[in-house]
């Protein structure tokens, strides 16, 4: 078998790891996913977050690459630009899925 991650990837793909490993990340995630690009306050109204947790997971995962971020005016909209995260949450959820079933 080959190896999971090649050696010189394994801090970048752990970091990545520990990002999308706590739950206010992914509910984030989620509904960005669901919804598309969204500002903060549209976030905090979605996910029921208060403001600064929200803007500082967003801000978390934008310095990693996983969401972009634009400003319009005061506004900042943050969507999904991590392509690989929609088809790696759906392996691990099916995963779990079909593990719980048997």
């Amino acid at each position: 078998m080959d190896a999971l991650v090649p050696s010189d990837q394994i801090g970048a793909v752990a970091r990545r790891f520990r990002l999308l490993g706590e739950p206010v990340r992914l509910r984030l995630l989620n509904v960005l996913a669901e919804h598309g690009e969204m500002t903060v306050g549209n976030l905090v109204e979605a996910t029921g977050q208060q403001q600064a947790n929200v803007s500082k997971h967003l801000g978390l995962m934008a310095d990693e690459g996983v969401l972009t971020r634009r400003r319009e005016g005061v506004y900042v909209y943050y969507s999904v630009s991590d392509p690989t995260l929609p088809a790696l949450c759906l392996l691990v959820s099916t995963q779990l899925r079909e593990a719980d079933a048997s």
